[in-house]
């Protein structure tokens, strides 16, 4: 019984050791971009901490071209001694004090006088490229309105450029008036 025992554990044992030296040879990662930089391209070089290495952190240059979508994933074989295996990066926007990333649309809040809300008009603001555009408010434009420029936000990933989305916001006006008879 003892010796049918032994003969059972005896797998087990030399079984484990394998599994811990198995290594993981496919490494994901975020690399974040400014917002320009998806539109002119761009190169980065990218540190890989992996734990399982033994000589440290490992250090890649990642090519991006011109007109790369946000959420684009490159992909990067690794050297020695993870060879076989491959860094898969995916592309994000850094956030902008100017505007904020949902896709590959632009939003962009634009704050104007309740007199140009009223009667309409046209506005200018910077895009993404550093151009003027023009933002045509229509007359009586409502608060938090959003109107849409096509073809002024990030690349998409099949082709094209998504929209602009400009939120209009002001302050109304507020008149106090007496009341008559007294």
């Amino acid at each position: 019984r003892s010796a049918y025992d032994r003969e059972l554990d005896a797998p087990k044992k030399s079984a484990s050791p394998l599994r811990a030296a198995k290594i993981k040879r496919n490494i994901s990662q975020d690399v974040h971009l400014r917002i320009e930089d998806f539109l002119r391209g761009t190169s980065r070089e990218v540190r890989v901490n992996d734990p399982a290495n033994p000589k440290g952190s490992e250090t890649y240059q990642l090519i991006i071209p011109p007109g790369t979508a946000p959420g684009t994933r490159f992909r990067l074989p690794r050297a020695e001694p993870f060879a076989g295996g491959f860094i898969q990066l995916r592309v994000r926007a850094l956030p902008d004090f100017r505007f904020k990333v949902r896709g590959s649309d632009l939003r962009h809040g634009l704050k104007i006088k309740p007199g140009r809300a009223a009667q309409g008009g046209v506005e200018m603001i910077r895009g993404i490229t550093g151009a003027l555009l023009r933002v045509q408010i229509p007359r009586g434009v409502g608060r938090d309105e959003i109107l849409r420029i096509a073809g002024e936000g990030l690349p998409k990933p099949r082709g094209g450029r998504g929209d602009l989305l400009v939120r209009i916001t002001y302050r109304p006006e507020v008149r106090v008036s007496r009341p008559s008879g007294r």
